[in-house]
């Protein structure tokens, strides 16, 4: 049997993360540093791993990544910049290696487009699309509902 599903959101007063599982008996996730509460709406469908509506913010529209913490990345090409000084590039080389393994390894996650929250152990990832720049762009910056469905192109 695969794990349940896990939600995190961002507490919007600071900035913390919110990891809760999904339960219809509960309306809010509570901040475990501030305690400030956020509303959340759990469906029969969140508890049984399958991810068609935001509990967060009500919408449709995700999109699906490798579960890699983009910071460390960020760092590890650093490090790899630094040091192929005198590895003379060999250090990329093990960076690319690395991060073929972590490929390879890591599962998928899906993040929500406008609230940004993100759900591991989802039944239905294989109907989460890769990430869209349009998609994010029209929803971020024009408040565009997409429904769950790919923009047209």
């Amino acid at each position: 049997m695969s794990s349940p599903m896990e939600m995190t959101l961002t507490c919007s007063e600071c900035g913390s993360a919110i990891h809760i599982h999904p339960d219809r008996n509960a309306d809010t996730a509570k901040c475990q540093i501030c305690s400030h509460p956020i509303s959340v709406t759990f469906t029969q469908e969140h508890e049984d791993g399958r991810l068609s509506q935001c509990p967060a913010c009500g919408r449709k529209d995700f999109y699906a990544q490798k579960d890699f913490n983009r910071k460390i990345g960020v760092t590890l090409f650093i490090v790899a910049a630094i040091t192929s000084i005198w590895t003379y590039g060999l250090s990329f080389v093990a960076l690319y290696l690395l991060d073929l393994l972590l490929f390879k390894k890591l599962g998928k996650i899906a993040i929500c487009y406008n609230c940004q929250s993100i759900f591991r152990s989802i039944a239905n990832m294989d109907d989460i699309h890769e990430y869209d720049h349009e998609m994010n762009d029209r929803i971020i910056y024009s408040g565009h509902d997409f429904g769950g469905r790919s923009p047209k192109h």
